[in-house]
């Protein structure tokens, strides 16, 4: 029996998310809700079913999982109509800083897991984390691990306090990680290399590094140590990058004001 999926949201997230889902034969059919043009490549899709209100969903389609993943603005105003279409259905939110807590107000006692994936999702690479409320079943979690494991690797935590410290370190990551490389690419243009070559070599040896930290069973301090002759180029460089007030203690106080942010957001 297939699993029938209600998508409130069909921006970059939403519609990664979908493509994934569609790759499932136990998944669907599908209907999305988005009163924007992010649906768009999915129009005319024999499997999914694009509408623009509530109102227009189709006569008896009732949906296994409804995926909430508008913008957490609005979501105090798009969730109360659903809340007699989630009374038997697994409610899962993508939405930063919109507790559990928040959901069940405006939806009922209902399944709840809310979830926070990041944007490297978007080519099936991303990493999500999920909590769950007293009410979710055990199925009802596998099915969540299956829905978020279409755009990458899932992990779960008990504590739901624990989120504001996955969005910080994982759903925020991504931005960290550019930034690297965007100082990478400015510091080789004013060490006299062209704009273009630095910007290729950063954008390469990010992603190139990124892949082998994926790949090698070693952990980022070794590969770290791997590539650090003593007294070398790299050793000198980081000197700079791990002495006082250097990459490791920026870090810390750049997750700390992430959480702390997610926090007041809720």
């Amino acid at each position: 029996m297939r699993t029938s999926i209600l998508l409130i949201g069909c921006g970059k997230m939403g519609g990664a998310m979908l493509e994934g889902w569609r790759a499932d034969p136990a998944l669907g059919p599908f209907v999305t809700v988005e009163p924007g043009d992010g649906d768009a490549p999915f129009r005319g899709k024999k499997d999914v079913t694009c509408v623009k209100r509530i109102d227009d969903i189709p006569a008896g389609f009732v949906p296994d999982a409804i995926i909430v993943a508008t913008k957490p603005q609005v979501m105090e105003t798009v969730l109360p109509p659903y809340r007699a279409m989630a009374a038997k259905a697994l409610v899962l939110s993508i939405a930063a800083g919109r507790r559990i807590e928040f959901l069940e107000k405006h939806l009922g006692d209902v399944a709840v897991i809310r979830t926070m994936p990041n944007t490297p999702a978007a080519i099936g690479r991303g990493i999500s984390v999920c909590v769950a409320n007293a009410r979710a079943t055990q199925s009802q979690r596998d099915l969540a691990t299956k829905l978020m494991g279409a755009v990458g690797e899932v992990g779960w935590v008990d504590d739901e306090a624990l989120i504001d410290a996955v969005t910080a370190v994982s759903g925020s990551g991504p931005a960290y990680v550019f930034l690297l490389a965007e100082a990478m690419a400015a510091a080789g243009v004013k060490a006299g290399l062209t704009e273009d070559l630095a910007t290729r070599l950063a954008r390469a040896t990010v992603s190139g590094a990124g892949e082998l930290l994926r790949q090698s069973p070693e952990s980022a301090a070794q590969l770290r140590k791997n590539v650090t002759s003593p007294g070398g180029t790299t050793q000198a460089a980081l000197d700079v990058l791990m002495g006082p007030g250097g990459l490791p203690e920026l870090m810390e106080k750049a997750v700390a004001a992430a959480k702390r942010r997610g926090r007041e957001l809720a």
